[in-house]
Parts: C-alpha cells; structure tokens; sequence
C-alpha cells in the first residue's frame, strides 16, 4: 500500500471541499487528511477515491461519501476517550476516522465476509477498534453503556436493545427511514424512559439488515 504525493494533495482538496460544505471541526477534518481512503476501495475505483461520493466496496455495500463520514461524525460530537458503538463496520473508513479523533470505538458488523476482511486490515493500518460480528440491531449488551451509538446503514426504526444500551445524556445519529431515503436524526437519551430527537436532512444509505450473514 503506498500513499503519494498526489494521492495527499487530492485529499488535501478533498477536505477543502468538504470545509466548503459545513464540516468545521478541525478534528474531523485532520482525520480525513490523514487516512488515505484509496487504502479501502478497489484498485478498478483509485480514481475516485478522492471525489466527493459513495463508492461501492464488496458485498453488496459501499464506503460512503466522505462528506457524509463527516457530517455523522460532527454530529456525534466526539470527545476523546467516548466509547462508541457503531453500527455497520463496513469498509472500517468510518471507524478508522473516531478512532483517529481519540475515541474507543466497539464495531458491529454482520457480513461475515465484510468482518472477515477488516479485522486484518484495519491493524495493519495501525487502527484497533474492538471488532465484533453480530445483528446490529441487538447491539453489544455486556459492553455497554456506551456515550454514543453509530449508525452507519439506513434503519427502519432505532432498537429498543440499542437505546437501553446508551448512557443517559448520550446520544445515537442514525439514518432513520425506508430503503429510498432516510432522515438523519440525533436521539438523546435524556431518561431511562425518555428521549429527544432532532432531524438533519435527507440522506441515502444501504440499509440495515437484521440477523447476520
């Protein structure tokens, strides 16, 4: 795996672009500079990997558009040292960017193939979440609580197994909605009993399958 000038240089405008659209946590934006993204596309897709969009991986899923990585990411708030769980590993892109930011990151993913393949690769990129293979709708009960939950595919509808999972006062961003388009809500717990949500536009994700592969 070798990184380029060139390849630096196109991340470097990458984040530009997405400084231009609303991503100002600087955090967020460092990361993304850093972690070479063609590292986790197909070598047929090295040309796109620095455009702004969704690119398919394996599977049947996709690594998804970096703005979004980023949006997510500033929408949880990250603080170093949160525990967080997220929902869907996928490519590990997005894991790889809370990690980068000081958090402790628990990952769920549940194509057998997927996690096959991220927890070898992550590391030797130098990145060391807790891997887990699994139904993300169940969550990591004998993990939790956890400050904040990560949703990283498009879900029907938030767990109660994932909202009983989350501290009080932690919050879960998640794109909620059928298969054609999902809103993406910030969910506070503010009791054991009670929460609040908060809605953030439109977005398209693949969607999040119960069970596992």
């Amino acid at each position: 795996m070798h990184d380029s000038f060139l390849q630096k240089g196109l991340r470097k405008k990458l984040v530009e672009e997405i400084y231009r659209k609303g991503i100002t946590d600087s955090k967020i934006l460092e990361a993304i500079n850093k972690i070479p993204r063609h590292f986790f596309i197909d070598n047929a897709l090295q040309k796109k990997a620095y455009q702004d969009i969704a690119l398919p991986i394996f599977a049947g899923q996709t690594i998804s558009q970096p703005y979004t990585v980023a949006f997510q990411t500033q929408l949880l708030g990250i603080k170093k040292g949160d525990k967080i769980l997220e929902i869907g590993t996928g490519s590990g892109y997005q894991t790889s960017v809370l990690l980068e930011m000081g958090a402790r990151v628990y990952t769920i993913e549940r194509k057998r193939e997927l996690y096959q393949k991220v927890i070898t690769f992550l590391p030797m990129l130098g990145y060391n979440p807790y891997f887990f293979y699994g139904d993300g709708y169940k969550g990591l009960p004998t993990y939790g609580p956890f400050d904040k939950i990560l949703i990283t595919a498009a879900a029907p509808y938030i767990s109660d197994d994932l909202k009983s999972q989350l501290k009080i006062g932690g919050i879960i961003v998640a794109p909620v909605g059928d298969a054609d388009i999902q809103i993406m809500k910030v969910i506070t717990k503010v009791s054991e009993n009670y929460f609040e949500e908060e809605l953030f536009g439109k977005f398209v994700f693949v969607p999040l399958l119960e069970g596992k592969d």
